[in-house]
């Protein structure tokens, strides 16, 4: 099968992958998503590939590996232009990972230039001033600022990203924005004439990202959350299509497991049980001890959702807390420590979740999300309707899992999206499900 691609995309987190396919596919992009570094060929006819890895927070030196190793495939295949994507609060620490993986992807690709700007408006992130905005307030005042991994206690990206990298790091502002893209382009030449090879780009409505979009049109690599992803189709000759988010026919249970400790997370548990709907909150208290009995936790899980699991409504398994409980447990053990266990506890809840019938799942967190879809084995995935900005479903026959009948329909929403009533409402945008047998 011959497919030239014509955006290759490696994003650094499962749901900023989905996230990020979702705007292209509503774009006009054909998207295939491949959740890990490839090691075979492109099995589907794609615009645009997105390589999903799980490397926001581990070692700088590994995400540049793992990067390094999706970017030479996505060259095997012909790819166009590069697309590094990170998170919409453009989580790091001075240590990384954005400033070093974006770094080597410039080395890589022989380039001296790029922007980097997480804005995203549909979601309430915007860039001013080259600072950022989580809706109306400053990044280092919202409910990012308690982060337990990457805690973001100042919004000048200029300052943030300069930390993280030996490259000039300079503001191209919204006045620029406002005069048009040939403006951009003339600040891109002076910016680069100046010895600057990063520009952070303000935006703060979309119709920024679409002229952005046509500017960045020659550029090698982009580095950007998903939002510049709406601006980049006509560079390609590509229009919206309503077949490109189509799915099968969705099957089987549904279930929900939250992983995720932010604020918009902990509004749509509490929500949920508003409803009077069926919901297992995890202690993550067991899972502090070097030898802790996960098994045990699980089964316990797995026994109370047996019994719950119907075609009417979905179950809710958290280990979601606020930021009081999460300072409680990180008193008692380190938080990347905790935060492993409670990913490999939830992906076996979800191995046997999909082992009982489940065919509809959604999963909130960017950690917890890569850590199911690689308890499932799903490497390949279909991008369908968006639930919310920023939040598709999806779709696996589970092949590399062993398939279940009808496959999987699968949500993988980042902690910080989502309207209060997500989890009750995302079922509601599949086809209706057929009935699935234990």
């Amino acid at each position: 099968m011959t497919n030239t691609i014509l955006l290759g995309c490696i994003a650094d987190d499962f749901t900023g992958a989905t996230d990020l396919a979702n705007n292209l596919v509503r774009a006009g992009f054909r998207v295939s998503q491949i959740n890990g570094v490839p090691t075979k060929p492109l099995s589907v006819q794609a615009d645009a590939v997105v390589i999903a890895l799980k490397s926001r927070t581990i070692p700088a030196g590994q995400a540049i590996e793992q990067s390094l190793a999706a970017l030479h495939w996505l060259e095997h295949h012909g790819a166009q232009q590069i697309y590094f994507k990170y998170c919409s609060t453009f989580d790091s620490t001075p240590a990384g990972n954005i400033g070093p993986v974006a770094d080597a992807l410039m080395s890589a690709l022989q380039t001296n230039f790029t922007i980097a700007t997480p804005a995203f408006p549909d979601n309430g992130r915007t860039v001013f001033k080259g600072h950022l905005f989580v809706g109306d307030q400053l990044l280092s005042d919202s409910g990012m600022r308690d982060h337990p991994l990457t805690p973001m206690r100042d919004a000048n990206l200029v300052r943030v990203l300069q930390a993280q990298t030996s490259r000039k790091v300079e503001l191209l502002d919204h006045k620029v924005i406002a005069a048009g893209a040939p403006a951009i382009l003339r600040r891109f030449a002076d910016l680069q004439a100046e010895g600057v090879q990063i520009a952070i780009v303000d935006a703060v409505t979309n119709d920024d990202l679409m002229v952005l979009g046509q500017a960045v049109k020659g550029l090698p690599l982009l580095t950007a959350g998903s939002g510049v992803a709406i601006g980049l189709a006509a560079n390609f000759g590509l229009q919206p299509s309503a077949q490109a988010s189509s799915l099968p026919n969705a099957t089987g249970y549904q279930a929900i497991v939250s992983g995720s400790c932010s604020l918009a997370s902990n509004r749509q548990v509490a929500h949920f049980k508003q409803q009077g709907l069926p919901s297992f909150a995890i202690d993550p208290t067991p899972l502090i001890p070097d030898q802790a009995d996960v098994a045990s936790l699980v089964a316990q899980i797995r026994s109370w959702a047996r019994p719950l699991l119907n075609h009417h409504r979905p179950v809710l398994i958290y280990a979601t807390t606020d930021a009081h409980g999460l300072a409680q447990l990180h008193a008692k053990c380190d938080a990347h420590r905790l935060g492993s266990r409670i990913e490999q506890l939830m992906g076996k809840v979800v191995q046997d979740l999909v082992e009982d019938g489940v065919g509809q799942l959604v999963v909130a967190g960017g950690e917890t999300s890569g850590a199911c879809v690689q308890a499932l084995a799903i490497d390949q995935m279909q991008i369908g309707p968006q639930i919310d900005p920023g939040v598709p479903w999806c779709f696996s026959s589970l092949s590399a899992a062993g398939p279940r009948p009808g496959g999987l329909h699968l949500a993988l929403k980042s902690g910080n999206f989502g309207s209060e009533d997500f989890f009750t409402k995302a079922f509601g945008g599949l086809a209706p499900k057929e009935a699935a047998s234990r």
